[in-house]
């Protein structure tokens, strides 16, 4: 059960509308990584959760975005207002200014309509709480951009807070997250292929224009990895000696002395293909 209360969970005030900023706005009201988008990715996993106390914490959370979503709106309408009859202002965005009414409308900065598709759903609640926190990230990265491109210092106050939220959301996400208590590769039932999970494919290879060269650091050495050079991956990731403790698919090991022969014709049937 929803119940709207009228006051605002945060007071907005606006001192100079700025259509252009009011465009902005619209990403967080109809985006990719706005509240209409966390309101119902969370409240969607919350309804399909069977823990009942996350189930709870996600509830509050996608109703407290509801709020966001209202707080918003009510900004991005205060900044849009000026396109309902100052022509410079409509000429900023017609869409909004003739078939919206100079109002808010369900799509993002660039018009583009709010689809079901922007959710992250599985049914699985760790690796849920994961699309949570990376979507809190990239909803804090949008408000602190369009904190730096306002000049109002109440629409600052109010996108600060905003902001914030996201960072106490991925706290309480995380927190979430770590007391399940389980090892943070172990997503799903279905245990991955030994050693293979191991191995670091070094698939970018050479210098760069700018220099760049093969980086080596925690995600691809020490501990457990194995790196598996560009020449190794030609003859196909499945014949790998290392992958099948010491022997390939078929059993025999491998004969270094072979891979010459290997290269030359995956690149024969690469040409053959072109």
């Amino acid at each position: 059960m929803y119940h709207h209360i009228k006051k605002l969970m945060y007071t907005v005030n606006v001192g100079t509308p700025d259509p252009r900023l009011g465009n902005m706005l619209l990403e967080q009201f109809g985006g990719a990584n706005g509240e209409l988008a966390a309101a119902m990715q969370y409240s969607i996993q919350g309804l399909n959760c069977e823990d009942p106390d996350r189930k709870d914490m996600l509830m509050d959370i996608g109703t407290e975005e509801l709020s966001h979503l209202e707080v918003v709106g009510t900004l991005a309408r205060m900044h849009l207002k000026p396109m309902k009859k100052d022509m410079d202002a409509a000429a900023e965005d017609p869409l909004i200014a003739i078939a919206g009414g100079g109002g808010v409308g369900l799509v993002n900065s660039m018009g583009d309509a709010w689809t079901a598709d922007y959710l992250k759903i599985t049914g699985e609640l760790d690796v849920d709480l994961r699309s949570n926190i990376a979507a809190e990230a990239r909803a804090k990265i949008v408000y602190e951009r369009l904190i730096d491109f306002c000049d109002d210092p109440g629409s600052k106050d109010a996108l600060q807070f905003l902001m914030t939220r996201e960072i106490t959301h991925m706290k309480a996400f995380t927190a979430a997250l770590e007391s399940l208590g389980k090892d943070p590769f172990s997503i799903g039932k279905i245990a991955p292929t030994p050693v293979l999970v191991n191995q670091y494919f070094n698939d970018s290879t050479g210098v760069g224009d700018e220099g760049e060269t093969d980086a080596r650091g925690p995600w691809n050495e020490g501990g457990d990895w194995e790196i598996v050079e560009a020449p190794e991956l030609e003859q196909g990731v499945e014949n790998l000696a290392s992958a099948h403790g010491g022997n390939g698919r078929n059993g025999k090991a491998r004969n270094k002395g072979a891979q010459p022969a290997l290269i030359t014709r995956s690149a024969s049937k690469a040409r053959k293909r072109a």
